[in-house]
């Protein structure tokens, strides 16, 4: 995943933010009612002491407006040698002008001053703005056989939340 320049100005977020942060996660699940994933659409997003502790972790990223507004954020933490992407989301009102993109540039940036070799993800296989975006965006799908015991944990919860119903995938870019 290579550096370029970002679209938007993305920053950490404050916490006074965090709620605006559950907003955005809200719309952008919407989309997934449309395909059939009406549970997806209607999940919680994170809670307010979930984003606290990435936040206070350093590792709550939002893209803001003109206004200084959060119009995406990105979530996530150091799994097995890499920077796990845990979440990111973009407003509808914002999304498909490469704001998703710049954040996992942004994210790329950290990992490589932190010494890490990768971004990983987990996502939705068959969802066009998900496996297929990342795809495109230098991610590769890795098989169960090469996923790190960090990865395996965090695809073992993703299951117990039930979100195995639809095909997931994990996903590996290397910086």
């Amino acid at each position: 995943m290579s550096s370029r320049p970002a679209r938007v100005r993305i920053r950490p977020a404050t916490p006074a933010e965090l709620p605006a942060l559950q907003d955005i996660e809200r719309a952008a699940g919407a989309p997934f009612r449309d395909l059939g994933m009406p549970e997806i659409a209607d999940d919680e997003p994170p809670g307010l002491d979930v984003l606290e502790r990435y936040r206070r972790a350093g590792r709550c990223w939002v893209a803001v407006d003109e206004r200084d507004h959060p119009v995406a954020y990105l979530l996530a933490e150091p799994v097995d040698g890499a920077l796990h992407i845990e979440q990111v989301s973009v407003h509808p009102r914002t999304a498909r002008r490469g704001v998703g993109q710049d954040l996992l540039a942004y994210a790329a940036d950290r990992a490589r001053e932190e010494g890490l070799t990768a971004l990983t993800l987990t996502t939705f296989a068959e969802v066009p703005w998900n496996a297929p975006y990342y795809a495109r965006l230098g991610f590769h799908a890795l098989v169960e056989p090469d996923l790190s015991a960090g990865l395996r944990e965090i695809r073992a919860a993703e299951a117990e939340h039930g979100l195995d119903r639809w095909p997931r995938v994990c996903m590996r870019a290397p910086l």
